[in-house]
Protein backbone atom coordinates (compact mmCIF):
# COMPACT_ATOMS: atom_id res chain seq x y z
CA UNK A 1 0.00 0.00 0.00
CA UNK A 2 1.62 3.69 -0.81
CA UNK A 3 1.53 6.42 1.16
CA UNK A 4 -1.07 8.96 0.52
CA UNK A 5 -0.47 11.84 -1.79
CA UNK A 6 -3.84 13.78 -0.11
CA UNK A 7 -2.76 16.95 0.61
CA UNK A 8 -5.62 16.81 3.56
CA UNK A 9 -3.57 13.99 5.30
CA UNK A 10 -1.02 14.10 8.10
CA UNK A 11 2.32 15.40 6.62
CA UNK A 12 5.70 13.62 7.52
CA UNK A 13 8.80 14.76 6.90
CA UNK A 14 11.58 12.28 6.16
CA UNK A 15 14.71 11.49 4.53
CA UNK A 16 16.87 8.42 3.98
CA UNK A 17 20.13 10.55 5.22
CA UNK A 18 18.36 9.98 8.88
CA UNK A 19 19.96 6.96 8.98
CA UNK A 20 22.45 6.74 5.65
CA UNK A 21 24.46 9.93 6.73
CA UNK A 22 25.01 8.54 10.55
CA UNK A 23 27.84 5.73 10.68
CA UNK A 24 26.89 2.17 11.39
CA UNK A 25 29.66 1.97 14.10
CA UNK A 26 28.12 5.00 15.86
CA UNK A 27 26.75 4.07 19.17
CA UNK A 28 22.97 5.93 17.86
CA UNK A 29 20.31 3.38 17.13
CA UNK A 30 20.68 4.67 13.12
CA UNK A 31 18.33 1.99 12.40
CA UNK A 32 15.27 2.57 13.72
CA UNK A 33 14.10 5.20 11.14
CA UNK A 34 14.22 2.87 8.41
CA UNK A 35 12.73 0.23 10.28
CA UNK A 36 9.95 2.22 11.42
CA UNK A 37 9.51 3.85 7.82
CA UNK A 38 8.70 -0.34 6.85
CA UNK A 39 6.38 -0.08 9.69
CA UNK A 40 4.06 2.83 8.52
CA UNK A 41 4.39 1.54 4.84
CA UNK A 42 2.70 -1.30 5.86
CA UNK A 43 0.11 -0.04 8.14
CA UNK A 44 -3.60 0.74 7.40
CA UNK A 45 -2.83 3.95 8.32
CA UNK A 46 -0.25 4.51 5.45
CA UNK A 47 -3.77 5.88 3.55
CA UNK A 48 -3.91 9.29 6.06
CA UNK A 49 -0.08 9.58 5.80
CA UNK A 50 1.65 12.18 2.85
CA UNK A 51 5.13 11.53 3.13
CA UNK A 52 7.78 14.84 2.61
CA UNK A 53 11.46 15.22 1.33
CA UNK A 54 12.92 17.91 3.46
CA UNK A 55 15.04 20.13 1.63
CA UNK A 56 18.29 21.84 3.28
CA UNK A 57 17.82 24.35 5.70
CA UNK A 58 19.74 27.83 5.00
CA UNK A 59 22.50 29.16 7.05
CA UNK A 60 20.33 32.44 7.69
CA UNK A 61 17.70 30.11 9.68
CA UNK A 62 20.40 28.09 11.77
CA UNK A 63 21.34 31.68 13.26
CA UNK A 64 17.94 32.59 14.48
CA UNK A 65 19.14 30.04 17.55
CA UNK A 66 22.64 29.40 16.70
CA UNK A 67 26.20 31.25 16.69
CA UNK A 68 27.91 32.01 13.63
CA UNK A 69 31.39 30.49 14.63
CA UNK A 70 29.36 27.73 15.54
CA UNK A 71 27.62 27.08 12.18
CA UNK A 72 30.02 28.03 10.23
CA UNK A 73 32.53 25.82 12.00
CA UNK A 74 30.24 22.43 11.74
CA UNK A 75 29.49 23.52 8.13
CA UNK A 76 32.92 23.17 7.21
CA UNK A 77 33.99 20.66 8.77
CA UNK A 78 36.28 22.43 11.22
CA UNK A 79 34.95 21.48 14.82
CA UNK A 80 37.71 20.24 17.44
CA UNK A 81 37.36 16.55 18.17
CA UNK A 82 36.44 17.43 21.38
CA UNK A 83 33.32 19.37 20.17
CA UNK A 84 32.02 16.36 17.92
CA UNK A 85 32.87 14.06 20.89
CA UNK A 86 30.75 15.97 22.53
CA UNK A 87 27.88 15.97 20.01
CA UNK A 88 28.28 11.89 19.34
CA UNK A 89 27.58 9.86 16.13
CA UNK A 90 30.85 9.35 16.47
CA UNK A 91 32.57 8.29 14.21
CA UNK A 92 31.18 11.08 11.87
CA UNK A 93 30.12 10.22 7.91
CA UNK A 94 30.94 12.78 4.99
CA UNK A 95 27.41 12.42 4.99
CA UNK A 96 26.72 13.67 8.37
CA UNK A 97 26.79 17.75 7.03
CA UNK A 98 23.99 17.45 4.60
CA UNK A 99 22.08 14.73 7.27
CA UNK A 100 21.70 17.54 10.25
CA UNK A 101 20.67 20.51 7.06
CA UNK A 102 17.85 17.91 5.97
CA UNK A 103 16.58 17.18 9.26
CA UNK A 104 16.54 20.62 10.66
CA UNK A 105 15.17 21.39 7.05
CA UNK A 106 12.32 19.01 8.05
CA UNK A 107 11.62 20.33 11.12
CA UNK A 108 11.16 24.00 9.46
CA UNK A 109 8.90 22.41 6.71
CA UNK A 110 6.41 20.51 9.16
CA UNK A 111 6.51 23.63 10.99
CA UNK A 112 5.24 25.91 7.92
CA UNK A 113 3.07 23.41 6.81
CA UNK A 114 1.04 23.47 10.21
CA UNK A 115 0.91 27.01 10.72
CA UNK A 116 -0.43 27.36 7.07
CA UNK A 117 -2.47 24.42 6.81
CA UNK A 118 -3.60 23.81 10.65
CA UNK A 119 -3.73 20.44 12.03
CA UNK A 120 -0.78 17.91 12.93
CA UNK A 121 2.87 17.79 11.50
CA UNK A 122 5.51 15.71 12.00
CA UNK A 123 9.01 15.17 11.37
CA UNK A 124 10.78 11.45 11.32
CA UNK A 125 13.47 12.78 13.45
CA UNK A 126 14.66 15.24 15.53
CA UNK A 127 13.88 16.71 18.39
CA UNK A 128 17.55 17.66 18.66
CA UNK A 129 16.90 19.42 22.25
CA UNK A 130 20.10 19.33 23.83
CA UNK A 131 21.55 21.49 21.18
CA UNK A 132 22.80 24.96 22.34
CA UNK A 133 23.42 28.14 20.91
CA UNK A 134 27.18 27.88 20.80
CA UNK A 135 28.10 24.11 20.79
CA UNK A 136 26.13 20.71 20.47
CA UNK A 137 25.63 18.04 22.77
CA UNK A 138 24.06 14.54 23.18
CA UNK A 139 23.29 13.23 19.95
CA UNK A 140 21.96 16.70 18.58
CA UNK A 141 23.97 19.41 16.78
CA UNK A 142 21.38 21.84 15.77
CA UNK A 143 18.59 22.75 18.07
CA UNK A 144 15.54 22.24 15.92
CA UNK A 145 13.08 22.90 18.04
CA UNK A 146 14.29 26.62 19.07
CA UNK A 147 15.28 26.61 14.98
CA UNK A 148 11.55 26.27 14.59
CA UNK A 149 9.92 28.26 17.44
CA UNK A 150 12.14 31.36 15.91
CA UNK A 151 11.63 31.24 12.46
CA UNK A 152 7.54 30.60 13.11
CA UNK A 153 7.51 33.94 14.91
CA UNK A 154 9.68 35.81 12.56
CA UNK A 155 8.80 34.62 9.71
CA UNK A 156 5.37 33.10 10.00
CA UNK A 157 3.41 36.13 11.94
CA UNK A 158 3.05 33.65 14.88
CA UNK A 159 2.54 35.37 18.32
CA UNK A 160 3.48 32.55 20.60
CA UNK A 161 4.69 29.46 20.40
CA UNK A 162 5.07 26.20 23.08
CA UNK A 163 7.59 23.90 23.46
CA UNK A 164 6.10 20.50 25.05
CA UNK A 165 9.01 18.58 25.80
CA UNK A 166 8.20 14.99 27.26
CA UNK A 167 11.39 13.09 26.01
CA UNK A 168 12.61 12.01 29.63
CA UNK A 169 15.35 13.57 28.85
CA UNK A 170 15.80 17.70 30.02
CA UNK A 171 15.29 20.29 27.05
CA UNK A 172 18.69 21.88 28.09
CA UNK A 173 19.32 23.73 24.96
CA UNK A 174 16.05 24.33 24.34
CA UNK A 175 15.69 26.46 27.78
CA UNK A 176 19.07 28.68 27.53
CA UNK A 177 18.58 29.37 23.67
CA UNK A 178 14.99 30.73 24.38
CA UNK A 179 15.55 31.67 27.53
CA UNK A 180 14.74 35.38 27.13
CA UNK A 181 11.95 35.16 24.81
CA UNK A 182 9.12 35.99 25.68
CA UNK A 183 6.90 34.71 22.75
CA UNK A 184 8.14 30.96 23.99
CA UNK A 185 7.74 29.08 26.57
CA UNK A 186 9.81 26.29 27.37
CA UNK A 187 7.75 23.43 29.17
CA UNK A 188 10.06 20.13 30.42
CA UNK A 189 8.73 16.99 31.48
CA UNK A 190 12.11 14.49 32.46
CA UNK A 191 13.40 12.27 34.95
CA UNK A 192 14.94 13.89 37.91
CA UNK A 193 18.17 12.24 37.91
CA UNK A 194 18.62 11.55 34.26
CA UNK A 195 20.84 13.47 31.35
CA UNK A 196 21.51 16.69 31.49
CA UNK A 197 22.50 15.82 34.95
CA UNK A 198 23.67 19.99 35.34
CA UNK A 199 20.06 20.86 34.23
CA UNK A 200 18.90 24.20 32.58
CA UNK A 201 16.32 26.22 33.63
CA UNK A 202 13.28 26.11 31.44
CA UNK A 203 10.01 28.30 31.84
CA UNK A 204 8.70 25.11 33.55
CA UNK A 205 10.76 22.35 34.71
CA UNK A 206 8.21 19.04 35.85
CA UNK A 207 10.80 16.63 37.53
CA UNK A 208 9.80 12.91 37.82
CA UNK A 209 11.32 10.43 39.90
CA UNK A 210 13.13 7.43 38.84
CA UNK A 211 11.33 4.26 38.40
CA UNK A 212 7.90 5.98 37.62
CA UNK A 213 5.25 4.50 36.40
CA UNK A 214 2.36 5.50 34.11
CA UNK A 215 -0.04 7.08 37.02
CA UNK A 216 3.19 9.19 38.27
CA UNK A 217 3.90 10.23 34.93
CA UNK A 218 0.40 11.03 33.41
CA UNK A 219 -0.42 13.25 36.28
CA UNK A 220 3.06 15.53 35.77
CA UNK A 221 1.62 15.30 31.64
CA UNK A 222 -1.37 16.50 32.58
CA UNK A 223 0.10 19.40 34.46
CA UNK A 224 2.08 20.14 31.79
CA UNK A 225 -0.45 20.48 29.35
CA UNK A 226 -2.78 22.81 31.63
CA UNK A 227 1.11 24.80 31.89
CA UNK A 228 0.87 25.14 27.66
CA UNK A 229 -2.76 25.90 27.67
CA UNK A 230 -2.39 28.81 30.09
CA UNK A 231 0.15 30.51 27.83
CA UNK A 232 -2.86 30.08 24.77
CA UNK A 233 0.18 29.22 22.49
CA UNK A 234 -0.86 29.91 18.20
CA UNK A 235 1.38 26.39 17.90
CA UNK A 236 2.66 23.81 19.95
CA UNK A 237 5.96 21.75 18.95
CA UNK A 238 5.86 18.76 20.93
CA UNK A 239 8.89 16.57 21.36
CA UNK A 240 7.19 13.29 21.76
CA UNK A 241 10.51 11.22 22.67
CA UNK A 242 9.74 7.98 23.87
CA UNK A 243 13.00 7.39 26.21
CA UNK A 244 10.67 7.06 29.36
CA UNK A 245 9.77 3.39 28.25
CA UNK A 246 10.02 0.62 31.00
CA UNK A 247 12.70 -1.19 28.22
CA UNK A 248 14.96 1.75 27.49
CA UNK A 249 18.32 1.92 28.21
CA UNK A 250 18.69 5.24 29.05
CA UNK A 251 15.14 6.31 30.50
CA UNK A 252 14.80 5.28 34.02
CA UNK A 253 11.12 5.41 33.78
CA UNK A 254 9.09 2.28 33.79
CA UNK A 255 6.36 3.82 31.67
CA UNK A 256 4.28 0.71 29.38
CA UNK A 257 3.65 1.28 25.75
CA UNK A 258 0.40 1.95 26.69
CA UNK A 259 0.97 5.02 28.80
CA UNK A 260 2.71 6.74 26.33
CA UNK A 261 0.11 6.00 23.80
CA UNK A 262 -2.05 7.65 26.70
CA UNK A 263 0.31 10.27 26.81
CA UNK A 264 0.13 11.02 22.87
CA UNK A 265 -3.38 11.38 23.09
CA UNK A 266 -3.78 13.28 25.83
CA UNK A 267 -1.73 16.12 23.70
CA UNK A 268 -3.27 15.47 20.69
CA UNK A 269 -6.96 15.83 22.01
CA UNK A 270 -5.95 18.98 23.70
CA UNK A 271 -4.59 21.06 21.15
CA UNK A 272 -7.42 19.80 18.56
CA UNK A 273 -10.32 20.33 21.29
CA UNK A 274 -8.33 24.09 21.05
CA UNK A 275 -7.30 24.57 17.71
CA UNK A 276 -3.90 24.82 18.38
CA UNK A 277 -1.28 23.67 15.07
CA UNK A 278 0.89 21.11 16.05
CA UNK A 279 4.44 19.74 15.16
CA UNK A 280 5.68 16.36 16.53
CA UNK A 281 9.32 15.85 16.61
CA UNK A 282 10.12 12.20 17.21
CA UNK A 283 13.00 12.31 20.31
CA UNK A 284 14.80 9.59 21.78
CA UNK A 285 13.70 5.87 22.27
CA UNK A 286 16.86 3.36 23.14
CA UNK A 287 15.18 0.77 23.89
CA UNK A 288 16.90 -2.96 23.59
CA UNK A 289 15.63 -5.03 21.74
CA UNK A 290 14.49 -1.96 19.59
CA UNK A 291 11.22 -3.31 18.56
CA UNK A 292 9.73 -1.50 22.08
CA UNK A 293 10.70 1.41 20.63
CA UNK A 294 9.48 1.07 17.34
CA UNK A 295 6.20 -0.76 18.54
CA UNK A 296 6.09 3.13 21.03
CA UNK A 297 7.00 5.28 18.03
CA UNK A 298 4.66 3.46 15.49
CA UNK A 299 2.07 4.34 18.06
CA UNK A 300 3.21 8.11 18.06
CA UNK A 301 2.87 8.61 14.45
CA UNK A 302 -0.46 6.72 13.29
CA UNK A 303 -2.24 7.96 16.31
CA UNK A 304 -0.97 11.80 14.93
CA UNK A 305 -1.96 10.38 11.47
CA UNK A 306 -5.94 9.55 13.05
CA UNK A 307 -5.89 12.60 15.18
CA UNK A 308 -4.78 15.11 12.12
CA UNK A 309 -7.80 13.75 9.77
CA UNK A 310 -10.29 14.95 13.12
CA UNK A 311 -9.10 17.89 12.46
CA UNK A 312 -10.00 17.81 8.83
Amino acid sequence: MAFSSDLDSFNLWYHPLYTDGIHEEARFPRERYQMLLKRLEDSEQCQNIKLRLPESISRETLLLAHDSDYVDGFLSGTLSEKEMRRIGLTPWTPKMIERTLRLTGGAVEATIHAVNNGGVTGNMAGGTHHAHRDYGSGYCVFNDLAISALYAIENLSVNRVAILDLDVHQGDGTATILSDEERTRTISVHCATNFPFRKSVSDFDLSVEPLAGDEDYLKIVRDSLEICLDFEPDLVLYQAGVDGLETDDLGKLSVSREGMMKRNRYVFEIMLENRISTVVFMGGGYSKPIEHTLDAFYDLFTDAAEWNKRWK
